[in-house]
């Protein structure tokens, strides 16, 4: 997941963190040209930067009726009957306390033509819902315009580790928008499939 506060490591004591690899692993590692990773942290953090993942903007409303909202890498489907997907998020998102058993999500699906959304979601929180860019749909919930696909879902688990959450939902109605190539997230940067995004 890239949401901006996110990218906090405040559980991970580097200095302390395990070794990766045995003397065997590491000879190994150097004989691919590849070197060795000093701790369990650095080869977590190298091998997520060099997964590609579909990107997502997930929305919410707090309980005070604010818009909440973060762009996430962790949406996957869990079941189709009934329709279940996850996302995993940190508890130190502005919107964490959204996140509660009963209450509604919109899950936005997008593309290169709206990777501008997925930025803004992940950067300043007070900049995130821009006039014209969403409309408020049912019990207030932020739906985003120019997304490829968008599901409105109710989330029935909330499953926190340490500081993070897997939180799961079920979907409840959805809808396709117009149709663009994939985005993905890698290395850092968004792309679409074949070239930079």
């Amino acid at each position: 997941m890239i949401d901006s506060e996110q990218e906090r490591d405040d559980d991970w004591d580097a200095e302390s963190a395990p070794v990766l690899h045995t003397a065997a692993d590491a000879a190994a590692l150097e004989s691919a040209n590849e070197p060795p990773l000093d701790s369990a942290l650095d080869a977590f953090r190298q091998a997520f930067r060099r997964h590609a993942a579909g990107v997502a903007v997930i929305t919410s409303v707090l309980p005070d009726g604010t818009p909440a909202g973060f762009t996430a890498t962790s949406l996957a489907s869990l079941a189709a009957v009934p329709p279940l997907a996850t996302f995993n998020m940190a508890q130190v998102s502005s919107a964490w306390p959204a996140m509660t058993v009963g209450n509604r999500v919109a899950i936005h699906m997008l593309g290169p033509r709206s990777r501008h959304l997925a930025e803004r979601m992940s950067a300043d929180r007070a900049a995130r819902f821009v006039p014209g860019d969403w409309v408020a749909g049912a019990d207030g919930l932020p739906v985003l315009s120019g997304v490829t696909a968008t599901m409105l879902a109710r989330i029935i688990e909330v499953h926190p580790v340490r500081a993070n959450a897997v939180i799961v939902v079920q979907v409840e109605e959805g809808a396709l928008g117009d149709d663009d190539e994939a985005l993905l997230y890698h290395e850092r940067r968004y792309f679409k499939p074949g070239s930079a995004a």
